[in-house]
């Protein structure tokens, strides 16, 4: 079979990139799913065995920070956001991207802009994981919660909790 031009040896060997990849937007958002008791839910990466931490993904294009907290929250839990309470937090932070993800994104971008929200759910509720994504899950105190995530932002996050989930300028609004 002949080799194609777009991914044959030459392509390869000159370093190009593949024309078909999608290269991510360096915008996402980390979703703090939570109960009442301030239990957090957690989510064990599939590509990091050990690195623990909330919900997070890219900006799509054309979607506001709200549609993709909603879409990343349903495609890792299996939960629809809209059913429960979404707050958009206000915050964001800057980070260094990865090395080992940088490959991911357009050639040079090397820092994403990170956008908060949290997630109340009634109770320590059953997830549908995304095996590709995520090996397990687990609810955990939110003290104990923000010790196990490896992102300090995610930390950070989860340490707000109890400030955010007190301030009705983040409440969100109810199902």
């Amino acid at each position: 079979m002949p080799t194609s031009r777009a991914t044959g040896p030459w392509y390869r060997a000159c370093g190009c990139r593949r024309l078909e990849k999608r290269d991510k937007i360096p915008v996402s958002t980390l979703v703090v799913i939570y109960t009442p008791a301030l239990d957090v839910l957690l989510l064990e990466r599939a590509d990091r065995p050990g690195y623990w931490q909330s919900v997070t993904g890219s900006q799509d294009p054309g979607e506001t920070l709200a549609q993709t907290a909603e879409r990343e929250v349903r495609e890792e839990t299996a939960i629809d956001a809209r059913c429960h309470r979404l707050a958009d937090w206000r915050l964001s932070n800057v980070y260094e991207i990865y090395a080992i993800w940088r490959h991911r994104y357009p050639p040079g971008v090397t820092h994403n802009t990170e956008h908060v929200f949290g997630l109340r759910v009634p109770e320590r509720i059953e997830i549908r994981l995304d095996a590709r994504e995520h090996l397990r899950y687990r609810w955990v105190p939110w003290r104990a919660a923000a010790r196990e995530v490896f992102s300090w932002s995610n930390r950070q996050a989860i340490l707000m909790l109890p400030d955010q989930e007190a301030s009705p300028d983040t409440a969100g609004s109810a199902p």
